[in-house]
């Protein structure tokens, strides 16, 4: 069977892609070991942002967030940044690739929160998705206090941040929840079925494969498929897309998201949205 063709990486990337040795199989066994590894990483290292921690209220019991702004600010009414870190819902803290966000925390004088949320398997849908929105509701009623204005506050995420980010606005518009002011989706995980193109052009290749994708969203959803599973899980799944923030969604044309990405915000305009 001839190999399915697909879009090639930019020059410059691959030559950063092809030292990278290829992923392990994902399983039980390997996960903690990845885990480790990722919390291992030092972020804090910026000298011009400032970082705090606090313990809110969660739908299981108290959450960690940290707060993030620049130490020189002076403003009470600056714009606020809800990020959700990626990890495929079983990897990751809320300081995971959190380092892009200091160039928007000093250029925009924003104040940046970032959850600890639980974590598949051992936390399945919905505790994310629910510990995610839980942190978002502080944010917004806590705004003021952070010297934030209300009106003013992004969802940011990357990858399964970017799905949570995407869910939790599905979840505020439902039930009346906090307003947001746009939502930038970074390479979103935002689809269980893995029936795309992009799914099987990267199935066992790139910087996230098919199979991995595959393995995490098993882990999240513990078996359940189709209608058994949520819009907010899944955002790709919701059938009405109005009513979201103004919306941005970065992918790249050789990644295993692309394809339910591309849909994703070509029905958010086709819902009335921006």
């Amino acid at each position: 069977m001839a190999s399915l063709t697909k879009p090639p990486y930019d020059p410059e990337l691959w030559e950063v892609l092809k030292n990278i040795p290829p992923e392990l199989p994902l399983s039980l066994e390997t996960l903690q070991a990845e885990r480790d590894g990722l919390m291992a990483e030092k972020v804090l290292t910026d000298p011009a942002i400032s970082h705090r921690e606090a313990k809110i209220p969660g739908p299981g019991g108290e959450l960690v967030v940290s707060i993030l702004e620049a130490k020189d600010s002076t403003s009470t009414n600056r714009p606020g940044i809800y990020y959700i870190h990626g990890g495929c819902f079983i990897l990751g803290t809320r300081l995971t690739l959190i380092k892009p966000c200091f160039e928007w925390i000093k250029q925009c004088d924003a104040v940046l929160v970032t959850v600890e949320y639980r974590l598949a398997p051992e936390h399945p849908d919905p505790a994310p998705v629910e510990d995610c929105y839980a942190g978002l509701k502080w944010f917004s009623e806590n705004a003021s206090k952070l010297g934030v204005n209300p009106d003013q506050i992004m969802l940011a995420g990357f990858s399964a941040g970017g799905a949570l980010a995407a869910g939790i606005a599905l979840m505020a518009r439902d039930h009346n929840g906090p307003k947001t002011c746009a939502m930038c989706l970074i390479a979103p995980m935002l689809d269980d079925q893995k029936t795309t193109t992009s799914t099987s052009q990267f199935m066992s290749e790139g910087a996230l494969t098919g199979e991995t994708n595959a393995t995490a969203w098993s882990w999240l959803l513990q078996g359940r498929s189709g209608e058994d599973v949520g819009i907010y899980a899944a955002p790709a799944r919701a059938k009405d897309l109005s009513g979201l923030p103004d919306t941005w969604v970065d992918v790249g044309s050789a990644e295993v998201f692309r394809d339910e990405c591309v849909a994703f915000a070509g029905r958010i305009w086709e819902a009335g949205g921006g």
